[in-house]
């Protein structure tokens, strides 16, 4: 690219990002492009995950929204009436915390406000701080309709909501009931599963002894690392066929510290190879003890309040302590009793709240629940009935699993930000479950024949119940809008494996229950849920700040820009394998964006654009080169639309990477500038056309992956766009275009010319060298093909000549060969062989010892069990590339022994 002639160039010498971006999104997002409403096209609908109100953006949301917009982009190019549907979610115990920890610099406690001057004072916080993580995602080129863009705490959402809940209860779907559930202490709300980090602690099993009733010295020993618990103790569980416990089955044990007779149950739960067998049971302070207790009918027993100190359920000299002081006292009062039996190390998990940091206690209260087994049941035969599918296939298994053991939801949070429940209730206790408090209040008038005074519920919905109206609730239901009508269902969910079942389950559930199709059939949210890959750091560990490895994504957009960001993502995202990040690979693809910079600017310089001919037809070229680079391009586009089809975004940036740097870059640029700087006129205007149209093909083609620097390059180099790329068609694959005998000649071309240039790497031609080069055994075709191609092979492996030899081969010379025909390149007087073997021969032997190095260490077994997992992925790595570089010595010596 450096004989380009004297010419104003349209594009400057590198694209800078940080000057373009900004101005590009902009553009897009004022021209309307991001914005559904093709009337005459059909719907493709993507539902953004709605991050938290108080999100920021990290590397797995980089991931998530730039696999959308990629397929939200390739579709919007291929003519679809594209919506992607933008929203965020209210957040409850995040946004609550925030605004919480406000007042708390100010000396004050929401209970201080209330509940009404509180809230205002969250969507106060909201309209002033909240919704970063949206210019952020601006900052990486998502192309939403933000004008549709959705918040779960709309008025108009919020309805829809409610009217879920109203709809599910009078269908008996949703009640109340006292069951276990997570509970915090220190927010003092119930929370999820999802919300519940398992920490590993150091702590302790404490051995117990249990008097067994009607005997002086017999006792059962349970072991716990919960002693506190002990007080809410109803029962101990054997394993049913342990032969130890056999005579005590039934029989009663009587409760240390507090006399309670506990009876003795047989239950699978207990294992015979752990411990003593026998396992304490308190049914409501531990998930797995409950399941024990409701099948042995057991009593539940609470302990705690809500802020885990003990109740009046237990002996007086315990009540109103916290749960870890009373701890201390029952393993110094068991001790002083004689019934520790002893005390032992152990590494555990303990159940941790993640956003208050504290241990969270499985306790027994009156919480608001789904029937969710009712409800799975439709969800589960969509996806076995392959009317929904995931990608890949296998995380169906893990759905299936979740769908067919099926708790109940519990749906209703301790909190006063989110949507509070429609229930109120009635002096006795009656409930009455309307959309608003004159309806209840109506209702409970007709109910006791006189005005009484309603108390709502203070609680507010579980932030997955509302998420979970999010295909249908952000497109206007329960309204019978055109976008519901037009864009319900949806294409597809793009998502993490760990809210599987949080928030794609619970979609599928809403979703079927309260949407029908055309025929008045329950209709699925979406027919493919994509399972993207986790991130991790470059050598496979997870991400976290403890670690010191978390990796920013708008620091590396920053720093090489969003381009080459969104392509590493993309390129490293195989289904079913983890992402390892490096700052390297993103470097690597913003060097990739600077070789198609610069591929478009050489087309620029030598007057490619200059007269665009928008009746530039392909099928009419003549030359071999500009057929054969027609047909790679059509091939390397058909293998993208194939790949983006079948959610193989590593497969398509693999396609349209090699294709752009390799095929056309490294070597159709260099074929064709004979013809640029040639005296043959028609052949120039050919090249130029064709060379015009393969780039606006690979700009088009790469623009969901690439779309800054693409749209910059397709702006620049014609005045006469009739639209921006963002909008412009996606290419046909039109097969007619791949001419086989012009792909045939080129790609022997690029095989003999490569293979020379290798042939001179090993035998360490000097550069400027010209070389003669000896044909023999040619078939006519290739003689043909040397004719015609000729000049180009000898300017691209620095020939002097090509003659066809008839004679032996020629002393002296290294042999390539290539199909039928073998090529020498006579090396006597350009190189010293014996000099030239012995240097081969010296990296040989050092190579031989950094082998014998590295094979000793992994095979060596303390060192295996030693280094971290990195390092032996390092050495092994080394371990390979050092075998290629011998591997090619060992050809390079083999090539000089045939020349003596």
């Amino acid at each position: 690219m450096s004989e380009e002639p004297e010419k104003t160039a349209k594009l400057a010498k590198s694209f800078d990002c940080h000057d373009a971006e900004q101005r590009i999104y902009d553009h897009w997002e004022t021209s309307g492009a991001f914005k559904a409403g093709r009337t005459d096209a059909e719907p493709y609908t993507i539902v953004l995950p709605p991050p938290n109100v108080t999100g920021s953006l990290h590397m797995g949301h980089a991931l998530n929204h730039t696999l959308q917009d990629i397929l939200i982009r390739f579709e919007r190019m291929r003519g679809r009436d594209v919506l992607w549907q933008p929203g965020m979610d209210h957040a409850g115990i995040a946004t609550q915390m925030v605004v919480e920890r406000q007042l708390d610099a100010e000396g004050l406690s929401r209970h201080d406000l209330g509940r009404e001057k509180f809230i205002e004072r969250v969507w106060e916080w909201k309209e002033k701080s909240g919704g970063i993580i949206f210019n952020q995602m601006r900052r990486l080129g998502q192309s939403c309709d933000w004008s549709r863009s959705r918040f779960t705490m709309d008025e108009g959402f919020a309805g829809a909501v409610l009217k879920v809940f109203v709809e599910l209860y009078k269908q008996d779907l949703i009640y109340k009931a006292k069951r276990l559930v997570n509970w915090d202490p220190k927010l003092k709300t119930a929370i999820s599963d999802l919300e519940v980090e398992q920490k590993e602690v150091n702590g302790h099993y404490w051995h117990f002894k249990y008097p067994v009733d009607g005997t002086d010295d017999r006792f059962l020993i349970v072991a716990t690392t919960r002693p506190e618990t002990m007080l809410g103790d109803v029962a101990v569980a054997v394993h049913p066929e342990d032969e130890r416990y056999q005579d005590l089955i039934g029989k009663t044990l009587t409760l240390p510290l507090v006399g309670r007779k506990l009876i003795v149950v047989a239950d699978e739960h207990a294992d015979p190879e752990k411990g003593s067998g026998a396992v304490k049971i308190t049914p409501a302070h531990d998930f797995d003890d409950n399941m024990v207790g409701k099948r042995h009918n057991l009593a539940e027993i609470n302990i705690f309040d809500d802020a885990a100190q003990t109740n009046d359920a237990v002996p007086e000299k315990y009540r109103g302590l916290d749960r870890f002081v009373v701890r201390k006292m029952i393993i110094a009062d068991m001790d002083a009793l004689g019934l520790l039996e002893k005390t032992e190390d152990t590494v555990h998990m303990v159940p941790t709240g993640d956003r208050s940091g504290v241990v969270i206690e499985p306790w027994l209260t009156d919480q608001w629940y789904v029937n969710a087994e009712v409800m799975a049941k439709p969800a589960l035969e969509a996806v076995e009935s392959g009317v929904t599918k995931f990608v890949p296939k296998n995380w169906e298994k893990t759905y299936y699993e979740w769908m067919r053991n099926i708790e109940p939801w519990c749906i209703s949070r301790q909190l006063w930000w989110g949507h509070q429940i429609p229930a109120w209730y009635g002096p006795d206790g009656e409930i009455f479950v309307y959309l608003d408090e004159a309806e209840a209040t109506a209702a409970a008038l007709a109910h006791y024949g006189k005005e009484v005074v309603l108390i709502r519920d203070p609680d507010v919905l579980d932030t997955w119940f509302s998420s979970a109206l999010w295909p249908f609730g952000t497109l206007g239901w329960p309204e019978n809008t055109p976008e519901l009508n037009k864009h319900y269902k949806t294409d597809v969910l793009i998502t993490g494996f760990d809210i599987i079942f949080f928030w794609v389950a619970r979609m599928m559930m809403d979703g079927l229950h309260f949407m029908k199709d055309k025929d008045g059939k329950p209709e699925v949210p979406f027919h493919t849920v994509y399972v993207h890959a986790l991130v991790r750091d470059e050598h496979g560990a997870k991400m976290s700040k403890s670690k010191g490895n978390v990796i920013d994504p708008l620091d590396l957009a920053d720093k090489f820009g969003a381009d080459a960001l969104r392509f590493t993502l993309a390129s490293m995202e195989a289904q079913g394998r983890d992402i390892k990040m490096s700052e390297k690979r993103v470097e690597g693809y913003r060097n990739f964006g600077t070789k198609l910079w610069n591929a478009a600017r050489f087309c620029d310089m030598n007057g490619c654009f200059d007269n665009v001919d928008a009746r530039f037809n392909p099928q009419n070229v003549t030359l071999a080169v500009n057929k054969w680079i027609i047909g790679e391009m059509v091939k390397a586009t058909g293998e993208v639309t194939r790949a983006l089809e079948n959610f193989r975004y590593n497969e398509a940036t693999a396609a349209i990477y090699h294709f752009t740097w390799g095929t056309f870059c490294d070597w159709y640029v260099e074929l064709i500038k004979p013809q640029f700087f040639g005296e043959d006129e028609q052949a120039k205007s050919e090249t130029r056309a064709a060379a015009a149209w393969v780039m606006d093909q690979i700009l088009k083609t790469l623009h969901p992956f690439m779309p800054f620097i693409t749209e910059e390059i397709w702006g620049s180099l014609s005045e006469t766009r009739s639209a921006d790329l963002i909008i412009s068609d996606w290419p046909t694959q039109d097969s007619a275009l791949i001419d086989a005998q012009a792909s045939q000649e080129m790609n022997w071309v690029i095989q003999l010319v490569s293979d020379i240039r290798t042939a001179r790497a090993e035998m360490n031609v000097p550069a400027g060298a010209k070389l003669e080069m000896l044909v023999q055994g040619t078939s006519s075709d290739t003689e043909k093909s040397l004719m015609a191609q000729g000049d180009v092979i000898k300017r691209l492996a620095r020939l002097e000549s090509i003659t066809i030899h008839e004679g032996p081969a020629p002393k002296g010379a290294v042999q390539v060969v290539v199909d039928e025909a073998t090529y020498f390149l006579p090396l006597a007087g350009v190189i010293d062989i014996a000099a030239e073997k012995a240097r081969l021969q010296k990296n040989l032997d050092k190579l031989a010892k950094e082998i014998g190095g590295i094979s000793g260490r992994l095979n060596n077994e303390a060192f295996m069990a030693k280094a971290p997992e990195n390092v032996v992925m390092d050495n092994r790595k080394n371990l390979e590339q050092a075998e290629q570089k011998s591997a090619k010595i060992k050809e390079g010596i083999s090539r000089l022994d045939a020349m003596d």
